[in-house]
């Protein structure tokens, strides 16, 4: 990142915070649609957390990379919104688990097709329909590379807890991406 654009945003350039928001923006937002079921709640998180990222511009130290200071600023900024409604707006879904733990082990997707059949934003949305807890852990672990420590620390729940969540949301993924394979007709490989 330019550190004169840097600079001029932390002497307070309206501009040069408006340019710095335009060039974050696909980035933050990436990691926010990952966490917020709707572009609505990813857009009013995003705008909280580049306001922490402009607050904190002097303590961004160069040699680190500002991609991921940035990163690090709205994830946190994510959890922080988790713990302020967790209480009130998330519950943990426990019958969706056992209703199909008998077939989880029946499992076994044809990876090399569901790479073919796939991109990222279907996986996304797979994501997307897993418990609110489960996906956050999900996402934390698989995507972003927190440890089950970190996670735990972060989310308030344990490191055995935040282990059951990865498994789970790996099996109901595993689960979606076969029955939506199973209903996909294979294509033909034209050699």
């Amino acid at each position: 990142m330019n550190q004169e654009l840097i600079q001029d945003c932390i002497n307070g350039d309206r501009k040069a915070q408006f340019k710095l928001y335009k060039d974050c923006f696909p980035i933050l937002m990436a990691v926010c649609l990952r966490y917020k079921k709707t572009e609505e709640d990813s857009k009013i998180i995003l705008n909280e957390g580049f306001l922490k990222i402009l607050n904190n511009l002097k303590s961004y130290s160069p040699p680190a990379p500002f991609e991921a200071w940035i990163r690090r600023i709205m994830i946190n900024t994510i959890i922080d919104d988790f713990r302020k409604y967790r209480k009130v707006k998330e519950v943990i879904e426990y019958a969706d688990m056992t209703s199909s733990q008998e077939n989880y082990d029946k499992i076994a997707i044809d990876y090399n097709r569901a790479d073919q059949e796939f991109d990222a934003e279907q996986i996304q949305e797979l994501i997307g329909l897993l418990p609110p807890v489960s996906q956050k852990v999900f996402n934390l672990f698989a995507i972003d590379g927190y440890s089950h420590k970190e996670i735990g620390e972060m989310l308030d729940i344990s490191v055995g807890t935040s282990k059951w969540h990865l498994s789970f949301s790996r099996k109901k993924i595993q689960e979606l991406i076969k029955e939506m394979l199973d209903t996909t007709p294979k294509r033909s490989m034209n050699i």
